[in-house]
């Protein structure tokens, strides 16, 4: 697989339109971190790493949508940064998503971080991709 993130972000965006309630994706650190940043900002309802499957593991993710209508709490899944053109930003350029609505997950020297993180940490690094 040439692009890991792509295919997670592939995977959630499928599972959202089938209004499945949990998908699972196969596990990686990065793949986690980018899990726990959903579940802390309030995209995802919970998610459990699954080692007994196999010896990579696997991300089961309870997927969350609105109680009345049904829409999923994730509108838009944006891979930025791909295998064939990496985007990186500074301090100073990191993007604001939705004027501030949305998040950008970033992969910075401190680890994975939202775009509102890097920014108190002064730290910049490649945009992984933008979620609202």
């Amino acid at each position: 697989m040439t692009d890991p993130i792509a295919d997670y972000l592939t995977r959630l965006r499928n599972a959202l339109k089938a209004k499945h309630k949990v998908v699972e994706i196969p596990a990686s650190n990065l793949k986690i971190e980018m899990t726990k940043i959903l579940k802390e900002k309030g995209y995802i309802l919970n998610y459990k790493i699954d080692e007994e499957k196999n010896y990579q593991g696997s991300i089961k993710i309870a997927l969350k949508y609105h109680p009345v209508d049904g829409t999923p709490a994730i509108k838009t899944l944006k891979r930025i940064s791909k295998p064939g053109l990496r985007r990186y930003c500074n301090t100073d350029s990191i993007p604001r998503v939705l004027n501030g609505l949305g998040v950008a997950i970033l992969s910075t020297s401190k680890g994975v971080i939202t775009d509102k993180e890097a920014k108190d940490l002064k730290v910049g690094g490649e945009i992984l991709c933008y979620v609202y």
